[in-house]
């Protein structure tokens, strides 16, 4: 999915009745979009409270004179697979979401984040066709 289209409440841009007719969602679409997103919604929010705590525990380990090598290094690998897991989750739900959309939905809604980012439209690839 586009970064770009966020509109809609909470960024659930299958919620914005002009691009969800644009697109041809049905009513099912949304529901199921919608239950896709909640079910992802809290996960994402315990991934993202994780990241911070642990990114907010490397700052006074680099601000000492002397830092530790060890133990920053150990808290940067933390830092790093806490944005992994970050990444893996958010991707799982937008794959979900796109699984409700048809290929023609799928390649109308990228159309629409082109526009939006005022970019060239996407021209196939993996996934795409």
């Amino acid at each position: 999915m586009s970064r770009g289209l966020r509109p809609g409440p909470g960024g659930r841009w299958w919620m914005d009745a002009a691009l969800a007719q644009r697109l041809g969602l049905s009513t099912d679409q949304q529901t199921k979009m919608d239950a896709v997103y909640q079910q992802s919604r809290l996960r994402l929010i315990d991934l993202s409270a994780s990241l911070q705590k642990d990114e907010a525990s490397l700052e006074p380990l680099l601000e000492v004179d002397r830092p530790d090598e060890g133990k920053v290094l150990a808290q940067i690998d933390r830092v790093a697979q806490d944005r992994a897991e970050l990444e893996k989750a958010n991707a799982r739900m937008l794959l979900g979401l796109r699984n409700v959309l048809t290929p023609d939905q799928w390649k109308k809604l990228q159309l629409e984040g082109a526009q939006r980012d005022n970019r060239p439209p996407p021209r196939g690839g993996p996934g795409l066709d």
